[in-house]
């Protein structure tokens, strides 16, 4: 179908620019930025007055929950979240049930996604089998099928010879791997950031020593292996000035932090509220402060939702027994808008942390708007404010810290390979 997007102001975060522009697409592709091609005649007109054109959103951590957890949501519901919340690419961890640590669930997921016409999914293949740290997983099968990357998910490996054995075997192909910085035995049975919320409310700690004795560990096996490591969900200042020394020293590094931790700290806990159980936990005003500023500077590069989609018993429990994480493929473009806000950030770089940043991070041609590219964009209306009802919500997962909140960015149209895969009114 031919599609012609008008009277929009077009976001190119890859190039820096922001101009209105209209948009042409043909085939699947974008053939046109700012004049039509000869002999185009749209069949689809979108009027985008008042409204933005942006690449579509790059998601680098959004689970799905197939194959395994369909009781708390399913690849339908979760790819209509992904559409509502103008996200055309995401990354997908390999903790489902079972495990992705072979061919024939890689493949088997990306067909089920490849049929819905929606989201492109990048799943991660396990690092080790059944993600236990022991024994390594086939990385050069796995990536045939499909895997852009190799992950241990939440669950760390304990066995430092394991995982050098593994970042080794990664950098003899050129595969990247995906590691939460955390020490197991540092955060054992902890719930909440170590510090003064923590010990009023009673609740076991997990100190910024977790992540900074991981992010040692992690380096130093770089420099041994010459490995590339994407750093997952950093959360503490501390951590963010390691990345930053690691990347001046030039180190192969990538890391992003979750859109929650973005904007939220410990004290936003209040009376053990639990849909703030999160992991890695919320530290305090000075490591949300700190990540904010590594957003600034380009030391974290990505920003991703971190979309874990849990069912109401997994909630509805005491702080330290619910189930950590928190619903986000639909908030992520709002909740970054709002940090540009009150960050003085232009939306154009804000942007790029979910566009082109994550698109580079996974080597992918995505989150631009060049002529030839696939067209994979969303229109959004950045003036128009929505309150987060858990009801409205496309996932079926209603969990976030964010329920009741009045969040600027509304999407008003998500297209997928030149298809027209969600409208709002």
């Amino acid at each position: 179908m031919k599609i012609q997007i008008q009277n929009g102001t077009l976001i190119d975060p890859a190039a820096g620019t922001e101009a209105r522009k209209d948009v042409f697409i043909a085939a699947g592709r974008i053939v046109g930025i700012g004049e039509a091609p000869a002999d185009f005649h749209a069949a689809k007109v979108i009027d985008a007055s008042g409204l933005h054109i942006a690449p579509g959103f790059v998601d680098l951590s959004a689970r799905l929950r197939e194959p395994g957890f369909e009781h708390k949501a399913t690849l339908e519901s979760e790819m209509a979240a992904a559409m509502a919340g103008g996200v055309t690419s995401l990354v997908c961890p390999p903790d489902t049930d079972p495990t992705l640590d072979e061919p024939g669930l890689v493949e088997m997921l990306k067909f089920r996604a490849q049929k819905l016409h929606l989201a492109h999914v990048y799943p991660l293949g396990a690092l080790t089998m059944g993600l236990k740290g022991e024994a390594i997983t086939e990385m050069v099968e796995l990536t045939e099928a499909g895997c852009v990357g190799f992950s241990q998910a939440d669950n760390p490996i304990v066995d430092t010879r394991t995982l050098q054995r593994a970042l080794q075997y990664a950098t003899t192909y050129g595969y990247t791997v995906w590691l939460r910085p955390q020490d197991a035995y540092m955060s054992k049975g902890g719930v909440a950031a170590s510090g003064a919320v923590a010990s009023r409310l009673g609740l076991s700690g997990v100190p910024v020593a977790a992540e900074t004795i991981a992010l040692h560990t992690i380096f130093e096996l770089m420099r041994v292996t010459g490995a590339r490591v994407h750093l997952s969900h950093l959360s503490s200042a501390a951590g963010v000035e390691l990345v930053r020394a690691a990347k001046a020293e030039g180190l192969a590094v990538t890391c992003d932090v979750t859109v929650n931790h973005v904007h939220l700290t410990d004290i936003d806990i209040g009376y053990f509220d639990s849909q703030f159980r999160l992991d890695p936990p919320l530290r305090q005003q000075r490591d949300r402060d700190a990540i904010r500023a590594g957003l600034a500077d380009g030391t974290i590069d990505a920003i991703c939702s971190d979309h874990t989609p849990l069912d109401d018993d997994e909630k509805l429990l005491p702080f330290a027994e619910a189930t950590p994480g928190a619903t986000g493929l639909e908030l992520l473009l709002s909740l970054t808008v709002k940090w540009a806000r009150e960050a003085n950030v232009p939306l154009v770089k804000a942007l790029a942390h979910i566009t082109s940043a994550p698109a580079d991070v996974l080597k992918l041609p995505a989150g631009r708007i060049t002529t030839g590219a696939l067209a994979d964009l969303c229109v959004f209306d950045a003036a128009s404010d929505w309150r987060v009802d858990p009801q409205k919500l496309k996932s079926q997962g209603r969990n976030t810290p964010f329920l009741g909140y009045e969040l600027p960015a509304r999407v008003r149209a998500t297209i997928v390979g030149g298809h027209v895969a969600y409208e709002s009114r």
